[in-house]
Parts: structure tokens; sequence; C-alpha cells
């Protein structure tokens, strides 16, 4: 019989989606041939701890949202309480006497994958807990289906590939599954190039997908062409980061953002175009929000040099500018 560890420590990285999002919903790549979301995992981290419990009881503290569900049994943690996603996956895993803790270093529905973070390593630390012997591939499928599940919206692909490996990456989206894969590109050149910053005002991923998914489906040329352009222009920026042309992947940025504004109403607000509009003023080659939009997290590209003014822009104009790095790590796991 497999002995539990006394106590796990799991954590994963959030991400800045560079191109191609919202492409990775299933299925609307399917009817964009070619589509991939290029994407860097950056070092805003979630975190989980999970223990041994003395009795047979489950406890789930979520320490950002100052919630706390105590139940006898993993039976009752499908959707009676506020934690539906961490109550879903300890229920999937069917796990008895533990207490999970979790935090996030991202803000509140900041559009970076937070949760997307936070799954991966509550799966990675459920998953070593049982014995450990699902594979990445398994872990990504069970990620997505209960956070779907979760939000009662469908769910990307892409999120779970940075928490999961870390790092800069394509992930490739068609017929034959989804694929990731690592791109030869020195992290700290992209970081050094780029300004993040929290809009302070939090966004539902869901809402804004879900809209643009919906008219998609229902025959919306526009939205049809503007993933066209989407798709197109991922392709491009793979190829610019992989060439380090600087310039191309700023442009690459504006254009991504054009087109992403045409998506659906409530993409970009007032208060995000002035924000990327003092930014441009200060030298940004580009930028965009990152996720669905509507608020969250923006990021701009500039030089080098820059960068300090960009952020300064960013926070004059009402933007909580964010420190971070290229995260090479993906999930990481500790028993103790």
């Amino acid at each position: 019989m497999y002995d539990s560890p006394v106590h796990i420590h799991a954590s994963a990285p959030t991400r800045i989606d560079l191109a191609g999002g919202t492409l990775d919903i299933w299925p609307l790549y399917l009817f964009h041939e070619g589509a991939q979301t290029i994407n860097a995992a950056i070092s805003l981290r979630a975190s989980c701890d999970l223990r041994a419990r003395a009795d047979r009881r489950l406890v789930i503290v979520s320490e950002d949202s100052r919630e706390r569900v105590e139940v006898d049994n993993w039976t009752q943690l499908r959707n009676t309480h506020d934690l539906r996603l961490l109550g879903r996956l300890v229920h999937h895993f069917q796990a008895e006497g533990i207490e999970l803790t979790t935090r996030s270093d991202s803000p509140v529905g900041a559009g970076i994958a937070g949760s997307s973070a936070l799954n991966i390593a509550v799966c990675g630390a459920l998953n070593a807990w049982s014995g450990g012997h699902r594979t990445a591939d398994e872990i990504f499928q069970i990620a997505m289906n209960v956070e779907a599940q979760a939000i009662d919206v469908p769910t990307g692909a892409q999120d779970y590939r940075p928490a999961y490996y870390g790092g800069v990456s394509a992930v490739e989206l068609g017929v034959n599954g989804v694929r990731r894969v690592a791109l030869t590109v020195r992290p700290e050149e992209l970081q050094q190039r780029i300004a993040l910053a929290y809009t302070n005002a939090s966004r539902n991923s869901g809402i804004n997908n879900w809209d643009v998914m919906k008219r998609h489906i229902d025959g919306d040329a526009g939205v049809q062409r503007s993933f066209d352009r989407i798709r197109d222009i991922a392709t491009e920026m793979r190829g610019a980061l992989e060439r380090r042309d600087w310039p191309e992947v700023g442009r690459q940025i504006a254009a991504e953002w054009d087109s992403r504004k045409g998506l659906a109403p409530g993409v970009t607000t007032p208060a995000i175009d002035a924000m990327l509009a003092a930014a441009r003023q200060a030298g940004a080659m580009g930028g965009k929000v990152c996720g669905a939009g509507g608020g969250g997290c923006l990021f701009c590209f500039g030089d080098p040099g820059d960068v300090p003014a960009i952020r300064q822009a960013l926070h004059e104009s009402g933007a909580r500018v964010l420190d971070f790095t290229i995260e090479a790590r993906g999930l990481v796991i500790d028993t103790f």
C-alpha cells in the first residue's frame, strides 16, 4: 500500500499570453488551421500546502479569499460551498484526512492564469499524495475539465502548460491534440523589454470568452476573420521571438491587441485605453491586456532603455506596476 507523505508543498507559475489566446478553447482552434498560442511563464506563482490530519476530515483554506471549508468526507465537496474549484479537485482525487491551504502571488482576476496555476499546483500535490502515477497529459485533462465544471463555461488548453513546464513556449492546437513546444528565447532578453501592470479592475475570463465563442459558432464573420488574424499574428510572433527580432515582436503585440479589441464589447475599457496610450507616449512599441480583457493585467513592450519610463507612465495613469521575472521553473513539488 502506498504511504502518503505527511506534508506536500507545490507551486506553479502564472503566465503572460503574448499571442493567440482564446483560440485554445475547444473547438475554436479546429476552425483555424495552424492555431497556436505563445506564452511566457512568470514568477508570480500560485502555491498550496497539503498536510495529513490525524482524523479523516477534509479542510480547505484559501488564504487569498479568507474562506475555509471543513467536511467529513470528500463526497460532500462537489457543490455545497464557495471554494468550488478546490472542492471539486479534492472530490475528484477522493482524498481523505488532509488539510489543503492555498495562496497566490497574482492579484484577483488578473488575467495571468492564476486559477490555472493554482489548479496545476493543487493537482500536482493531490497526484503526489495519491501515488504520483498520473502523466502530465492526464493532469492537464483533469485540470481543464474540473475548472470548466467550477466556472460553468468552457476552458482553454494553453494555461496549464506554462504552469506545468515554465519557460517561453508555443502551444500548438490541432486535430491531433495539443502540443507544447519550448521556444529558443533567452528569458532575460524578453523580460527586460516588458512592463507588467495590474489595472486595479478584476475580470471574468469566462464571460468574454463564452460570448466570443458563441458568436463564432453562430457564424459571426467578423469574429471569424479576427481569429484568422490572431492565428496569423501568433505565427509571426513565434518567428520574431526565435529570430530575436524585437521590433517585430512589438509590432505583433500591437497588431494582436487591435484584432482582439474587435472580438467582443468590453475587451477594452476607457481606463485600459488611457493606460496603453500613456505607455505608447513613453516609448512602448505595443501593449495588450492579458487574458480575455475587460480588466486584470496588461503588459507593454519596448526597448530596455524605455521600460523604466513605460513603468512610470503606467503608474501615473492609475495602474499598479508589478515586478516579475520570466520563470524557467514550472510545477515544483516538495515532500516532507
